[in-house]
């Protein structure tokens, strides 16, 4: 589950990437390589795990799914925090600036 939760927050992203006119201005290329990133090493962890597991791999529990799920959607906010914070820092809008400077007056 968290492979594919991984893997369809990148195809989404990717998707907002190449269709955004504003796409270097709000780093969406570093929200989709932070994905796709997370998308590979659920994928390499999914082919230690069936080495190990082998059948026992495509019948997990429901528990373990469960899991897996909360983990996915963790990674994806995580994720997403992570955009923000470095939105933030790199304010290409001014925003955050403005609003310090206006403050500091």
């Amino acid at each position: 589950m968290t492979l594919l939760i991984a893997v369809f927050a990148a195809i989404i992203s990717t998707i907002v990437w190449y269709k955004s006119p504003a796409r270097d201005e709000m780093k969406l290329g570093v929200l989709s390589l932070m994905f796709w990133g997370a998308s590979l090493m659920w994928f390499v962890d999914a082919i230690f795990e069936y080495a190990e597991l082998h059948e026992k791999f495509f019948t997990p529990e429901v528990k373990d799914m469960l899991n897996d799920t909360y983990l996915g959607f963790s990674v994806v906010a995580l994720g997403l925090v992570i955009w923000l914070l470095v939105l933030l820092v790199s304010d290409p809008k001014g925003i955050v600036k403005s609003a310090l400077l206006r403050k500091a007056s």
